[in-house]
């Protein structure tokens, strides 16, 4: 078990959720979308996302500011924060807009707050647990979205809170987080996705 355990990690490294919470969106909003505009929205989220901090991270790793995907060090860490916060910001105002996307465009106004509440963390020497933040704020989100729909979720709302585990085992099974800091993620995750629930559920 324990040389599985680090693979969570991996699989549910922050810069995956917002996509994965991008498919769960389309997935349960099947019918009000047609194809083409489902993988318009998916590759939008996706390049924003993912590519774009991908190569962001190449080209940290390869002038010395990064040495790991996993950001070890609170030094290495706020670079990447600070372009996260700017390409969550680039989403909601400019392609996941409040009127055609509102579910998700909450989810990724979310995803901002607890991105810039970790980033000020990290000024004070905190670190909280971005595996944490990015698998509590998707598992609050699905929760919602199925409350939204009317949608019977009970298997996959089981399966994310014990991914919510998983994922915080794996963490401390790669000696990346206390567990103080690993609460502190679940929190950052899941209280800013609660508090804007009440916008849109």
């Amino acid at each position: 078990m324990k040389k599985i355990l680090p693979l969570f990690s991996y699989v549910f490294h922050p810069i995956f959720i917002p996509v994965m919470a991008t498919l769960f969106y389309l997935f349960y909003n099947g019918t009000d979308f047609v194809s083409q505009e489902k993988l318009f929205v998916f590759f939008q989220v996706a390049i924003v996302t993912v590519f774009i901090p991908v190569l962001a991270f190449l080209l940290l790793r390869a002038t010395g500011n990064m040495d790991s995907i996993m950001a070890f060090k609170i030094s290495q860490r706020k670079i990447p924060l600070v372009l996260h916060s700017f390409l969550l910001i680039f989403l909601v105002r400019k392609s996941i807009t409040i009127d055609r996307y509102p579910e998700l465009h909450f989810f990724l106004l979310g995803a901002l707050l607890s991105t810039i509440l970790a980033l000020i963390l990290l000024f004070t020497n905190i670190k909280a647990s971005l595996h944490m933040i990015a698998i509590s704020s998707l598992t609050v989100f699905i929760i919602g979205l199925s409350m939204h729909l009317q949608i019977q979720s009970t298997f996959t709302i089981a399966t994310l809170i014990l991914l919510n585990g998983f994922v915080a085992s794996s963490r401390l099974e790669m000696k990346a987080h206390t567990n103080n800091e690993l609460i502190l993620g679940f929190f950052l995750g899941a209280i800013p996705q609660l508090l804007l629930l009440v916008l849109w559920l």
